[in-house]
């Protein structure tokens, strides 16, 4: 049995893209993790495609590294609010964090989140000042800026007394004074070990594991991740299941694994505070309680925020569907939905009075594209719906979701974002220049004035600055806002864009397509300035004659198209629009596709 004096658990948290997963790159490579002669990727724990490509984590993982034979299972943890669920129930499994603060961004909206967490179910706080190798870096100040964070969110005498540790996981140094030599992480592990306490509780007494995260194996099928918080779990070893419905079954344990590096190792038996692999029993959820089948006793897990946005997911019945798709039908999509709700506790997922529609309820619009995204990866074809926020009826009162909106921009911009905030039914609360000419604005909006607002913001400040959101809290309605200032270009019949056809029409907006593209009635080619939609013909093409005339056959000269992305394309939609979404395409379409169906509908409402 693995002595728990020589075990220490933490979790890496902090706001998106403050150098957590670098920084466990480095963690890695300097307890001998690797061979030397290894290639190793870059942000080796971003193992998934989307978080490569995205440069985020968007899933918490686990990996444990040895430093002078004490185990330190580390949980590297997404720093996007969206993915605020994965922080909440990893927090369960460790005894300490490491709060990643940018040397020179400082606090951030999602420091402030995950941080009033890590403080409410009293885990032991190290700071960890990253990136001070980087230019216009700032540590005394931000170490000041955390100061008054932690006494602002409540944090007991203990946890204010909090250890500093200066890092740069890029190259791979951190020290505590400036005497210390900047060489290698030596001085950031030594103060894991010395202020992280040991796991709590009775080794010897009856087993209870908590259950935190799920993982899948084709080989093994489902594999419970957890801590064992009392006793001893062996392999093969009979116990009680306690589900989240309160029932209890008796299952048998298959396989145990245990963390090394970025493997997993099976072991035999695992004792307190180990974060172990359970393999081997089905229908195994996050937050349920493994215990000894003498001494019946679930655990209580943490209460999960519950989501902000909702979709509709719908079958495609749009006149090219089934064409690109490999999953098309209600009863692929609807398995496919519940199977993520399995393991995406922030997730929601209920039918509706259609077979062929879900609402699907998440923690903001990055939460559930990247769903939408997996889904077509894995070469589902479906349709969605704009998103919705979630009202709340409090005593009485209709409540909407309020969310924290931070904005970094240059001073010349400042007025123009003040302006389109103000007109969401925003409310500065702060208003602090940086250094340079950068402004750091902070406001209290409705979630529904920020959907659509990114690209618009984009646009408004020429792609220099810096939005960051965190929901905080609800209340009352705050009354209409408009979202949406422009129209739709839409196609007048099926068949395939021409240049010609498209000439005449990028007169009126912007256009989301080129030449050689087919197009259904119904579908939405581009944008227009308008209030109101536009009928274009696309696919128009030139007359054929044997005339000639100088000047009249001179070659067509084509805006090149804005080619939207998914989250662009979510953010564009209007009420009578649908997005479809297919693994080779993502086109945009009305709800109606026939025009005089649409001007009818238009017309009764």
């Amino acid at each position: 049995m693995e002595d728990y004096k020589k075990l220490r658990n933490i979790a890496i948290i902090a706001h998106v893209d403050h150098g957590k997963t670098t920084l466990v790159d480095q963690m890695l490579k300097q307890s001998g993790i690797f061979r030397s002669n290894e290639a190793i990727a870059e942000r080796v724990m971003d193992s998934n495609d989307l978080e490569r490509e995205r440069g985020i984590t968007i899933l918490s993982k686990n990996t444990a590294v040895m430093y002078n034979d004490i185990k330190i299972n580390i949980v590297d943890t997404p720093g996007h609010a969206d993915f605020g669920g994965e922080v909440e129930r990893i927090l369960m499994m460790v005894d300490g964090v490491l709060l990643l603060v940018d040397a020179f961004e400082g606090c951030m909206p999602q420091t402030r989140f995950v941080l009033k967490k890590a403080l409410k179910l009293g885990k032991k706080p190290i700071v960890v000042v990253n990136k001070v190798d980087r230019p216009g870096s700032r540590p005394e100040e931000v170490v000041d800026e955390v100061l008054d964070l932690f006494i602002e969110l409540g944090a007991d005498e203990s946890q204010i007394e909090f250890p500093v540790v200066y890092a740069s996981g890029k190259s791979g140094y951190a020290y505590v004074s400036d005497d210390d030599s900047k060489d290698n992480l030596k001085p950031l592990f030594e103060t894991i070990i010395n202020e992280v306490p040991c796991p709590k509780g009775d080794p010897n007494g009856p087993l209870q594991i908590l259950i935190s995260n799920i993982d899948y194996d084709d080989y093994v099928g489902r594999i419970g991740v957890g801590r064992v918080e009392r006793g001893l779990v062996k392999t093969n070893q009979n116990v009680a299941l306690c589900t989240r419905d309160g029932d209890v079954k008796n299952v048998k344990i298959g396989k145990i694994y245990k963390f090394e590096g970025l493997k997993r190792a099976e072991a035999e038996e695992a004792g307190l505070g180990e974060i172990i692999s359970i393999s081997g029993i089905t229908g195994l959820n996050i937050g349920e309680t493994l215990c000894d089948t003498d001494h019946i006793e679930a655990l209580p897990f943490v209460k999960i925020d519950e989501p902000t946005v909702s979709m509709n997911f719908m079958v495609n019945n749009s006149p090219f569907a089934g064409r690109e798709g490999k999953f098309v039908t209600s009863r692929n999509v609807r398995d496919r939905l519940f199977k993520e709700v399995e393991t995406n506790v922030s997730m929601r997922v209920e039918e509706t009075d259609s077979a062929d529609t879900f609402k699907v309820s998440g923690r903001g619009e990055l939460h559930l594209s990247i769903l939408i995204e997996t889904m077509r990866r894995e070469g589902y074809e479906f349709q969605v719906s704009r998103p919705q926020v979630i009202m709340k009826e409090i005593d009485g009162v209709k409540c909407e979701p309020i969310e924290i909106l931070a904005i970094e921009v240059p001073e010349e911009y400042v007025g123009a974002v003040i302006e389109k905030v103000g007109a969401r039914k925003a409310e500065m609360i702060n208003m602090t220049p940086k250094e340079g000419s950068m402004t750091m604005l902070e406001f209290r909006v409705p979630s529904r004035g920020i959907i659509g607002y990114r690209s618009e913001f984009l646009t408004d400040t020429n792609g220099k600055g810096i939005l960051n959101q965190i929901f905080d809290s609800y209340e009352p309605y705050k009354g209409e806002i408009v979202q949406r200032r422009h129209g739709s270009l839409v196609a007048h019949e099926t068949g395939t864009s021409t240049g010609y056809g498209l000439f005449a029409a990028q007169d009126r907006g912007r256009l989301f397509i080129g030449p050689g593209v087919d197009v259904y009635e119904g579908m939405v080619v581009g944008s227009t300035p308008k209030a109101e939609d536009i009928t274009v013909n696309v696919c128009k093409k030139k007359h054929v004659t044997n005339m000639r005339a100088s000047g009249s056959d001179e070659a067509l000269k084509l805006t090149p198209p804005s080619i939207l992305s998914l989250e662009q394309a979510i953010e564009f939609i209007d009420e009578d629009e649908l997005l479809e979404v297919t693994p080779k395409n993502i086109r945009i379409r009305k709800r109606i596709l026939d025009k005089t169906m649409r001007l009818r509908s238009k017309v009764q409402k």
